[in-house]
This record gives structure tokens, C-alpha cells and sequence, in this order.
């Protein structure tokens, strides 16, 4: 039997959340999971999916989705009609988001899904609760025709590689110390030592001295306090990098943008991110990396924007300037 020519639309499909296959004819499809985290009676749908459209096979996606390859190009549009389920409870129920959900399925890709570690509400080293704080997000940036990738890390040991995002974001802890209650052990010297950023000192009577200047909100000396003379200020706080990518050509780490901001500061600024890249694009969304609009836009004009109508808390600190170090991928070979 002749096989039909399929017309298809790419740029749509990709939009939709597929991605093209190298095997003719199929695609994958990209569940979105912001935070990484959601309600195991969600995997039913990726189940089904997988099993009556898929190949059987299931892929964790890079960015944290749920990934379903060998789609076949005819069956996108019942898979569309049979994730709306999945989007109203993902998306509107969960996250908040303000969408209409229909029988087409994901509305655009540009907001990537925003990656996340598993944050404070299990790992002891965490700041934050990276899932809250996710879906909060997924309700400003979603849905959106302009691209941003948002990576957010409970601490600074940055787990889910904040620094390669368009915005790393970075749980922060002010730390308090009891002096009273220390008994002089050391060991949160020995953990800033060997895990931070060496800020902490033992004085000669047996107390602990801080060069504040320098500490990263990281919280080790927290963890290893056995008298709890260390404690967490109830107030969090984020680190912000920005214009991390990989990529083959130019890719580079994120540098630091915002330093002990507030969660209200954090999240009026990235409110801002739509208008600041559709000012920049002339209101033609394409796809270009946040770190790309960045540099087209110039670092005091994105500055400028980005913060735009925002308080910034009392703690809060700002680059003046940011220094970028590409790596090029460029050698002096002469082929002979």
C-alpha cells in the first residue's frame, strides 16, 4: 500500500510541545512538570500516552518533563484532545495559571519548563521550597509566546544548574548566631572551610567570628551546629544569575545578577520579563535565548526594564556591572 505524504507544519508542531523525531513520520511529545514536581495520579496520563500513542518507551526529559517519543504525526491531535486533563490539572488547578484549556493541547513552548531541586521540604542543605515557589512562577511566565528557562536550587550548591538558565535562581539564608549556645566545636568552621567560602574563624576563647562581606547564604553552618546555636532567619532570600546557556558555539555560565532579594522582589521582577523581550523584539516573538535578548539589549537597558516598578528590599543587592566569559569554539588549525 502507498504511503501518504504528510504536510506538516513544524513550526506549530514545535509550538505544541513536539519535537521532531529522525524517524519518519513520528515526534515526541513534552509534558510539562514545573517544579518537577506533581501528583503521581498525573503519571496516568504519560502512562496511557506512552502505551496507546507512544512506542512504550518513556523519556525524563532534560528540563525535567515527561517526555513520550514515537508519536505518531497523525495521532497529535487526539493526543492534544486527551492532555487536557492533564493541562487543567498540571497547569490551571495546580500552578494557578490563567489559560484556557482546550482540545489543542499546550498553547506555545516559549516559557520552558522551569527546572527545580527538591528544595526544604526534604533536603536538609535547602533554603527554600523550590516547588512553591515554581508554581508561582509557572503563573507569571506561562503561557507565553517569549522564551525563558528558569532553573531553580534550594542553596548555593545549585543542584538543578541554575548558572545555565536565562534566570538561576538561589535559595539564600541570612544566618543567626547564638552565642550562648555555642560550645565552641569548630564544626561549623570546618564545614565553611571545606564547603563554602571560609567566612568563619574560631576566636581564642572558643567563639565563632564571621567576615559577613563574603558569606553566601549557604546555611552549612547550619547543618553542622550540634547545639543549634546556628539558626535560620525565617526571612528567605534568593541570588539571581542570569544568561547562562549551553549551546555549541557560545556557551557560558550564568553571573550574578541580584543577591539577597526577597520572594515579592523576585517574583515583580520576572513579572517583567514578557514586556522587556517583547519591547526588544518589537513585539515579534522568535526564538532566541534569554541570554541572547540580554546581550542585544545591553546589560544597564535590561537592568533598567527588568526592574522596572520593582521595590527592592532593604538587603537587596544589584550589579553595577557583569563581565561576561564566553567560551569559543575556535581553534588556529591548518588542514594541509
Amino acid at each position: 500500500m502507498e504511503k501518504k505524504n504528510i504536510d506538516i507544519d513544524v513550526s506549530k508542531l514545535t509550538s505544541n510541545c513536539f519535537r521532531q523525531s529522525k524517524v519518519k513520520g513520528e515526534c515526541m511529545l513534552q509534558m510539562r512538570v514545573p517544579g518537577a514536581v506533581i501528583k503521581a495520579e498525573h503519571l496516568k496520563y504519560a502512562v496511557e500516552i506512552a502505551e496507546k500513542w507512544g512506542n512504550g518507551d518513556f523519556h525524563l526529559g532534560t528540563r525535567q518533563t515527561l517526555s513520550i517519543p514515537g508519536i505518531k504525526y497523525e495521532d497529535v491531535s487526539a493526543v492534544n484532545k486527551f492532555l487536557q486533563s492533564y493541562i487543567k490539572g498540571v497547569e490551571v488547578d495546580t500552578c494557578g495559571v490563567e489559560m484556557e484549556v482546550d482540545s489543542n493541547g499546550y498553547a506555545t513552548i516559549g516559557a520552558r519548563n522551569i527546572m527545580a531541586c527538591i528544595g526544604n521540604k526534604h533536603c536538609l542543605k535547602a533554603n527554600v521550597n523550590t516547588t512553591e515557589l515554581a508554581r508561582k512562577l509557572e503563573k507569571q511566565i506561562f503561557p507565553s509566546p517569549y522564551h525563558i528557562k528558569i532553573g531553580i536550587s534550594g542553596c548555593p550548591n545549585d543542584c538543578a544548574k541554575g548558572h545555565f538558565n536565562d534566570f538561576g535562581i538561589i535559595g539564600l539564608v541570612k544566618p543567626e548566631y547564638d552565642y550562648e549556645r555555642c560550645i565552641g566545636c569548630g564544626k561549623c568552621v570546618e564545614a565553611c572551610q571545606g564547603h563554602a567560602t571560609r567566612v568563619l574563624t574560631l576566636t581564642e576563647d572558643k567563639k565563632i567570628s564571621k567576615d559577613s562581606c563574603c558569606c553566601v547564604g549557604c546555611g552549612e553552618c547550619i547543618v553542622a551546629c550540634p547545639t543549634g546555636a546556628w539558626r535560620r532567619n525565617p526571612q528567605e532570600f534568593y541570588r539571581v544569575t542570569i544568561g547562562g546557556r549551553a549551546g555549541k558555539q557560545y556557551p557560558r555560565m550564568g553571573k550574578m545578577f541580584l543577591n539577597f532579594v526577597t520572594e515579592e522582589v523576585l517574583l515583580k521582577m520576572l513579572a517583567n520579563w514578557e514586556s522587556f523581550s517583547a519591547d526588544v523584539l518589537n513585539h515579534k516573538p522568535v526564538y532566541i535565548h534569554g541570554g541572547h535578548l540580554i546581550d542585544r539589549a545591553g546589560y544597564y537597558n535590561f537592568k533598567d526594564k527588568i526592574l522596572a516598578g520593582v521595590d527592592l528590599n532593604p538587603e537587596a543587592e544589584v550589579a553595577d556591572h557583569i563581565y561576561w566569559a564566553e567560551t569559543e569554539y575556535r581553534a588556529n588549525i591548518h588542514v594541509k
